[in-house]
């Protein structure tokens, strides 16, 4: 508890962050304590490159860079939008029995997934397939001089699940996909060479659950295909599993390279591992953590008997690795912003794609512009919701908002975001401005995603049209978030607070909150999410100040 309150002052008080940590200190595990699933790594020259899944959100694919595999920052996308259907649009807001069309539903947990990056004969190169049916689903290929981009679409080819691409040295392109799948590309990356899909291993009896995942290396002269295994009964836990081959078309034979529980948490696995400039090697995997999301741990790797074996001295996940790298700045993925730049930082990311008209950096100077563009019945459907990660083990987020051209019927807030939601909003009930703090739950169709309902669950709600300045009303709204592992009542909780001049805070609403991850509708970590939507006509908008945010060290 003295923990707890520690925090929460030193939340209070600052407005830039915590102490800043020692810029070489050890890297402790989590490596990344946020939502960063299914990474893929390479370095190229000094520089280490990472790429993630972020599924509906936009832009998608996120790059990001690293000197010393301790502090990594956001440093492009690989696409802005994807456009194959309305559905990434959030396009319909009509109920499920009045719409029409290919483009019913929406694509929460789906869009981009487990994207391959990989450098070539002096270009970089991005393989990814969207988790939907039919041609939204179809296998793209991307490439670009930089990894900060611009990336340009090279060729799309048929759906490849969780697949890596694959440089042979003599250039010889290949896919490796599914369970046991691959195939050889055309030299151009626009086609599949005839006859060239083949199984390269079978499933063995012991594997019951999902093998995937998979991401290829050479070295040495052996290929190694690694997968996550996740096994389902028989005494076996979540694992990463290796087949590796002297030849592509001979026999592989396999090992099981890291089985650890870590933090408290369950197994982990699925990732992947990379060398250094000076021939070390490390293992980037990722851990499911609850309400946080899916986090990236780092391992040393040891060569034993011709088998990358992740992990220490008893192949476990260290709590701490030695720096790689000393000297270099302290970075980090989440980030507060004054939103002083005419353009958005790479830090955030919509909800879907955005309505472009509808969101401003320049028609108020040193303020982010909300604008309604389409009336929707709730927050799941509403265009143009900004999100950010949360960071554990404890973090703080805050934002200003003017209020004073809200329309009748607008939802304006901040949101714990996520399948479940704890949220704050501002309601403008024709002059009337009212601060509602609710739990919401949407419903979503299997296939299509399509919203069916939105369980909202007011907790406590607050008038504030007699408190706030009638010309220049102004809310504060904070939201901090808790992921101790193993802490009563600390675990994935968030707690929800207001102001009306930016220093003294009230609590409002559920106290500790619980955060979820839930594989079924978002399949993500909760973020942070300013939101502004019109309930009964368009043309409303809020404009947002800033966005504080400070984190624990870990």
């Amino acid at each position: 508890m003295k923990k707890l309150l520690s925090f929460l002052l030193l939340s209070l008080l600052s407005t830039v962050g915590f102490a800043e940590p020692l810029r070489d200190a050890p890297i402790k595990n989590p490596m990344l304590w946020a939502d960063v699933p299914d990474p893929d790594v390479i370095r190229v020259g000094d520089t280490f490159y990472l790429v993630s899944t972020t599924m509906h959100l936009m832009p998608g694919a996120p790059v990001m860079a690293s000197k010393d595999l301790k502090n990594w920052e956001t440093v492009g996308y690989i696409f802005d939008k994807l456009t194959d259907s309305p559905k990434y649009d959030l396009a319909f807001s009509l109920p499920l029995d009045q719409q029409k069309g290919d483009g019913v539903g929406t694509v929460y947990g789906r869009g981009q997934w487990a994207t391959s990056l990989k450098y070539h004969n002096g270009k970089f190169w991005a393989l990814l397939a969207p988790n939907e049916p039919g041609a939204m689903g179809d296998t793209y290929i991307f490439t670009a001089d930089k990894a900060e981009g611009p990336w340009t679409i090279h060729s799309r080819l048929r759906h490849f699940h969780d697949a890596t691409l694959f440089f042979d040295e003599d250039g010889t392109p290949y896919v490796f996909f599914g369970t046991g799948e691959m195939c050889q590309l055309t030299r151009d990356l626009k086609g599949v060479v005839e006859g060239s899909l083949r199984h390269y291993f079978q499933r063995e009896d012991e594997e019951r659950g999902l093998l995937e995942g998979t991401r290829v290396i050479k070295h040495c002269g052996t290929y190694y295909a690694m997968l996550i295994s996740q096994s389902f009964g028989g005494g076996l836990h979540r694992r990463e599993v290796c087949y590796r081959t002297k030849d592509l078309n001979g026999k592989w034979e396999k090992n099981v390279i890291l089985e650890s529980p870590f933090g408290g948490f369950s197994y982990l696995a699925q990732g992947t591992i990379v060398d250094t400039e000076e021939g070390d090697w490390y293992g980037i995997m990722f851990q499911d953590r609850g309400g946080v999301g899916r986090v990236l741990t780092l391992s040393p790797v040891r060569w034993i008997d011709g088998w990358p074996m992740l992990g220490d001295e008893n192949y476990k996940v260290p709590e701490v690795v030695r720096p790689y790298k000393s000297g270099q700045p302290v970075k980090g993925i989440v980030q507060p912003d004054e939103f002083n730049s005419s353009k958005l930082g790479l830090h955030w990311q919509w909800n879907h794609n955005p309505v472009d008209k509808a969101w401003s950096l320049t028609e108020r100077p040193g303020f982010l512009r909300l604008k309604t563009s389409r009336v929707v019945p709730n927050l799941y459907l509403a265009p143009n919701t900004l999100t950010q990660r949360m960071e554990g083990p404890a973090c703080s987020g805050y934002i200003c908002m003017d209020l004073a051209k809200m329309n009748d019927g607008d939802c304006a807030g901040f949101t714990a975001f996520n399948g479940d939601s704890g949220v704050l909003t501002i309601k403008k009930n024709g002059k009337s401005y009212v601060l509602v703090m609710s739990e919401q739950k949407v419903t979503l169709t299997d296939r299509e995603k399509a919203v069916t309902n939105v369980d909202e669950k007011v907790v406590e709600t607050v008038d504030l049209t007699k408190q706030l300045n009638a010309k220049k009303p102004k809310i504060w709204l904070r939201l901090d978030g808790e992921f101790r592992p193993g802490e009563r009542g600390g675990r994935d909780a968030a707690n929800f607070f207001y102001s009306l001049d930016g220093e003294k805070w009230t609590q409002i609403g559920t106290k500790n909150y619980r955060m979820i991850f839930d594989y079924r509708r978002f399949f993500m970590g909760t973020k942070f999410g300013i939101f502004n939507y019109a309930t009964k006509k368009v043309g409303g908008y809020v404009d947002v100040d800033y966005f504080k945010y400070t984190c624990e060290e870990k």
